[in-house]
């Protein structure tokens, strides 16, 4: 019992002690982002490299694996609100098929450019960096949309459905072809969570005009904050099913945050804004440090092209569709920025390069690189819409006649 007390009093240490690391680079990041000189770089950024710093394999500060089930619960969150962000008319209307469109094309894109890959040898994993190349961080990417304010207007819904269509198709196909059960159990999975969520929309509305959604909204403003509460345990009961069912709690909990939406509606006005402060406010932060702890630098330094080659592949896949698809729905610029939005991936990077391993089907460096390719998408290419947002700057000098 005593050497027993002891291990839980060294875990309980160690996760104190990467808690209150984590906490210190959560808070200097905006800080540093503000002083920063020229464009704005992401918060996700300076977070992720933030990790990287304080990670075993730079300063050695924090262990990752002790705050790992928390930085789970951050994920949860990140795409719980980015579907909580998504509006299911914008996917019925225009941008919804032209989203799903482009995506199709990418795909077709992507199984071509990684056949030739496979061809000379250079992958040896077909299906799983191919559905990779395809993904978009919309969860990633939804506080650098936010704080630059491209949510708003044509684009903006363009932006959300491209992003919507580019995570939500790639997480189904990921728990279809590279599930670690069989398929047949993998589409079971999703039509139980469809149906789920599905079935708590229809069950929403009865709650509309009865005393439970009386007693919601009047809980809402006080001790009860019944609304938030549920979120979490929804959250916290995705990932508990996930792990012990093996099903995919990234999909429920983008799910979740759609069937949230649809039921809170216009009637709970600030469960939004709660969310956003306990999401962006503790949870999603550690998920993003404690991303960047855990990437294998040596690995991606080892093999600098390979991350370059996948980074420019996430960027020729989607460049095509985008151009040809919404030729004539935005202007050049705004189908610039679409594009480069499109192109940045990480999470779910991540988790196929875990399962590409764990099957034993991806080479090591390619692993590395498709995590490290991520990285820099994120890095780059959301700067470069942001910079290509701001309008030109005008002089006040006169122009000189002839």
């Amino acid at each position: 019992m005593l050497r027993i007390g002891r291990v839980l009093a060294v875990n309980v240490q160690a996760t104190v002690d990467t808690l209150l690391v984590i906490a210190v680079v959560a808070v200097l990041a905006p800080v540093f982002v503000a002083l920063l000189p020229g464009p704005r770089v992401p918060q996700v950024v300076v977070l992720i490299v933030g990790g990287m710093v304080i990670g075993p394999q730079v300063l050695r500060l924090g262990s990752p694996e002790s705050v790992q089930l928390l930085s789970d619960v951050g994920l949860g969150f990140l795409f719980l609100l980015a579907g909580y962000e998504v509006d299911q008319r914008l996917l019925r209307a225009d941008p919804g098929r032209r989203a799903v469109g482009s995506w199709l094309m990418s795909v077709a894109l992507a199984a071509g450019v990684v056949g030739l890959l496979y061809t000379v040898g250079l992958v040896r994993a077909f299906v799983p960096v191919a559905i990779a190349l395809t993904t978009t961080a919309l969860g990633t990417l939804l506080p650098i949309l936010r704080e630059q304010h491209l949510l708003g207007g044509r684009l903006g819904g363009h932006l959300l459905a491209v992003g919507a269509v580019g995570e939500l198709l790639p997480i189904v196909a990921v728990a279809v072809f590279l599930g670690t059960t069989n398929r047949w159990v993998a589409l079971i999975s999703l039509v139980v969570v469809t149906a789920v969520a599905f079935g708590l929309t229809l069950l929403s509305r009865s709650f509309r005009m009865g005393r439970l959604r009386t007693f919601i909204e009047e809980g809402e403003h006080e001790t009860t904050q019944i609304t938030v509460r549920g979120t979490v345990l929804l959250l916290v009961l995705l990932l508990a099913v996930a792990e012990q069912f093996h099903l995919d709690a990234v999909l429920g909990a983008f799910l979740a945050g759609m069937v949230l939406r649809r039921w809170a509606g216009s009637g709970l006005p600030s469960l939004e804004g709660k969310l956003d402060a306990l999401g962006y406010g503790f949870f999603i932060p550690i998920f993003f440090v404690y991303s960047g702890m855990t990437m294998d630098l040596k690995a991606m330094a080892a093999a600098p092209l390979r991350v370059l080659m996948f980074a420019a592949l996430m960027l020729v896949v989607h460049v095509v569709p985008v151009q040809i698809l919404y030729r004539r729905a935005l202007s050049g610029r705004e189908r610039w920025q679409l594009t480069l939005v499109a192109s940045t991936a990480l999470p779910l990077l991540v988790a196929i390069s875990e399962i590409g391993l764990r099957n034993g089907t991806m080479l090591p460096e390619n692993a590395a690189a498709l995590v490290g390719a991520g990285v820099v998408t994120v890095l780059v290419f959301p700067a470069v819409a942001v910079v290509l947002q701001r309008p030109p700057i005008v002089s006040d000098a006169p122009t000189p006649t002839a």
